[in-house]
């Protein structure tokens, strides 16, 4: 019987060769975010013109995203899960891609019920360890659940995927290609924070006591609010993903997992984005649990850990609490992601808070994020009779048990001061009080 040794050079070849298996027709998920297989994505984009009614899936997209761009037409249909980049949003736009709505703990499920049948799966993977298993590293989410069950798992093996712990394991023996491609792995810039945005953090981290379990989503308000947690002790982690915010934190004693009623000890994520930094904290660190996204994310998993503060962002607020995080109008920029999936473990979870944090303003101050009504044709991300807490640069907005004019009014107060004279004269209309005959809270 071969060793897995031998099953390795066995299953070894080209980016260019693993590909050419790759038929018409087929579908194809591709792994997710940092941990895409760049080499194979390229590899797949090279050989396209030679296919037809192919179609590509996944997540959050940071590559070049090629199968996306008009050369691809006819050859590659994108089927987007979150819309990531600019050549996605351009080709669902135009009608060359499409975008598949939902929520992030149910993507696994795609793979498995039928919904998404698939011919083959395109994954990035650590190198072996000495029993001949790899890990999925920074991208398990849904990327492992399709390589379970895809016809065709094709597997990018790298030296620069971290080798994490968790449910986030494959024997090379269940693989039919391996490349071996050592690229570095893409990386998540941070930008210098605005003082808007470091005050939001403040905000926010007024709502958070020692101890609490975090979850927190990508960007700048996610950094700035892990900025304004130096003095906080015994914070925890369970969230779909963190960064390089988090690995300072737990440098300076902020967390420690101590506290976590609920797999305690551990940083618990589904994906990871950042810089070399990260990849080399989380690499065979057992304090990282790693696990696809329909436990990570799975709002009973979440309500499991006390006191869950979910941190998420959005792009407009209207007067009932509806939040639309993902499309401007009719026009699709991200997706809903694990944002619904965390308000609602947050929400069920004994002492816990989902917080939607955001700018007063978009488009360098020009219109407010707190509107009447959203934009018509907007998608409501996190709906009213789900919201808790809205924070802007200018307070926090608690709509628990308050009434329509009650929450409206209470997101007025935390808007910017250019719009708030427009948005009293709706609130006046809609709801036919005069602002000055209530008082001001």
């Amino acid at each position: 019987m071969q060793n897995f040794k031998e099953k390795y050079k066995d299953k070894i070849v080209s980016a260019a060769e693993a590909v050419m298996h790759i038929k018409d027709n087929d579908r194809i998920a591709i792994g997710h975010s940092c941990g895409e297989p760049r080499a194979l994505t390229k590899a797949l984009c090279d050989r396209m013109e030679q296919l037809k009614g192919v179609e590509t899936t996944h997540m959050v997209g940071m590559g070049e995203s090629g199968y996306c761009t008009e050369a691809a037409n006819g050859h590659i249909r994108h089927n987007s899960l979150f819309v990531g980049t600019k050549n996605e949003r351009t080709a669902i736009k135009e009608g060359r891609a499409d975008y598949t709505p939902r929520y992030f703990s149910r993507i696994p499920a795609l793979f498995t019920d039928g919904s998404l049948p698939t011919d083959v799966a395109l994954v990035q993977v650590s190198t072996p360890d000495k029993h001949g298993y790899v890990s999925f590293g920074i991208s398990v989410d849904y990327t492992y659940t399709a390589a379970k069950v895809a016809k065709l798992k094709i597997a990018q093996v790298n030296k620069h995927m971290p080798r994490c712990h968790g449910e986030c394991f494959m024997h090379i023996s269940e693989f039919d290609y391996l490349v071996e491609e050592d690229t570095p792995l893409l990386e998540l810039g941070r930008k210098e924070l605005t003082d808007v945005e470091k005050k939001i953090g403040q905000n926010c981290a007024s709502l958070i006591k020692d101890g609490d379990t975090l979850q927190l989503g990508i960007g700048a308000l996610p950094d700035a609010v892990l900025l304004s947690l130096k003095d906080k002790k015994d914070l925890g982690i369970h969230s779909e993903m963190f960064s390089d915010g988090v690995v300072e934190l737990i440098e300076a004693g902020v967390i420690t997992n101590k506290k976590k009623n609920f797999n305690p000890g551990k940083l618990v994520a589904t994906f990871l984005m950042g810089s070399k930094k990260l990849y080399d904290f989380i690499d065979d660190n057992p304090m990282v649990y790693m696990a696809s996204a329909d436990y990570t994310n799975d709002p009973y998993i979440i309500a499991k850990n006390d006191n869950l503060i979910s941190i998420n962002s959005c792009l407009q607020v209207d007067f009932m609490g509806q939040v639309s995080a993902e499309s401007i109008g009719t026009m699709q920029i991200s997706g809903v992601g694990g944002q619904v999936d965390f308000v609602r473990g947050a929400n069920m979870s004994k002492g816990g808070k989902s917080i939607i944090a955001m700018t007063s303003t978009a488009k360098g101050g020009s219109v407010s994020k707190i509107v009447p009504m959203l934009e018509q044709g907007a998608a409501v991300t996190t709906g009213r009779n789900d919201v808790a807490y809205i924070v802007t640069e200018y307070g926090v907005a608690d709509l628990r048990g308050k009434s329509l004019r009650e929450r409206a009014r209470a997101l007025i107060m935390i808007a910017h001061p250019n719009f708030k004279e427009e948005l009293i004269g709706h609130w006046e209309e809609r709801f036919q009080s005069k602002w000055q005959d209530i008082s001001e809270e």
